[in-house]
């Protein structure tokens, strides 16, 4: 079993970490410098085996930012690791409750690790995400902010040059901390399945989420797939990084 603490810094993982975690930049671990996903087999390979992570091995994510676990999982399963689990409430309850933090960095042992080709069945494309639009069997839902739906900020600030805000045509707005209690914790399946049914966002459709870089899409897809048992979910992780910057793709405001 490896533990993975996800952060875009190590501030609070330097401040005291879970015994035996292991830290992640999601920056580098995840992203290149164009915010865009990293699918490069031989570097995923090379950061599971440098954190002592095997094909055979239980990793369990957690972080001090709600989305950031379920992103994890998501961009893990893309390349076939089998046994990927979230810690539920995160890093909040786990300092809520008081248990154990230290500021040793663990000792690793390297693994050899073989990455999987990709499961396109969990990933959207943007091709696939314009043919969705209008369809009476597949929903978009957009977990960004209400300001960022509306238009009013662009991947969490005010659009500049070129970058066009605003949402794709027809899509669904839930707010991916929806899905959460305040502790951060995830509501109960009823909770859950009245929220997103209230939107028409049903089991019996093809679901495809998307928000700024396809981190907080991930966690509404883990809540979706995972909790809720949907099985035709997939994560659009260009997002609106993708979708806002280009010039003909339709956008409402």
């Amino acid at each position: 079993m490896r533990l993975v603490e996800m952060d875009l810094d190590t501030t609070a993982y330097d401040s005291g970490h879970i015994p035996g975690a292991v830290f992640w930049n999601g920056f580098t671990a995840i992203l290149q410098p164009d915010y865009r996903v990293n699918f490069d087999k031989v570097a995923l390979s090379g950061l599971l085996a440098r954190s002592g992570i095997a094909n055979d091995t239980t990793v369990i994510v957690y972080s001090d930012h709600s989305a950031s676990a379920p992103w994890v999982f998501w961009f893990l399963k893309v390349f076939g690791h089998d046994d990927v689990r979230v810690m539920n409430g995160g890093r909040k309850k786990w300092l809520v409750e008081a248990r154990p933090l230290v500021t040793e960095t663990p000792t690793i042992t390297p693994t050899t690790y073989t990455a999987q080709n990709l499961d396109s069945s969990i990933r959207a494309l943007r091709e696939q995400v314009q043919a969705s639009i209008g369809k009476l069997d597949r929903v978009l839902v957009d977990v960004r902010t209400p300001q960022e739906y509306c238009g009013e900020l662009f991947t969490m600030k005010p659009p500049e040059g070129t970058e066009r805000p605003g949402h794709i045509p027809g899509a669904a707005h839930i707010f991916y901390e929806s899905a959460l209690n305040e502790d951060e914790t995830f509501k109960s399946a009823e909770e859950l399945y009245t929220l997103y049914s209230s939107k028409g966002i049903t089991s019996d459709k093809e679901v495809i989420t998307y928000c700024a870089i396809g981190a907080r899409s991930a966690h509404t897809w883990f809540v979706l797939k995972y909790l809720l048992g949907y099985e035709n979910v997939r994560n659009y992780d260009g997002s609106w990084n993708e979708w806002g910057r280009l010039p003909d793709t339709p956008v409402e405001v």
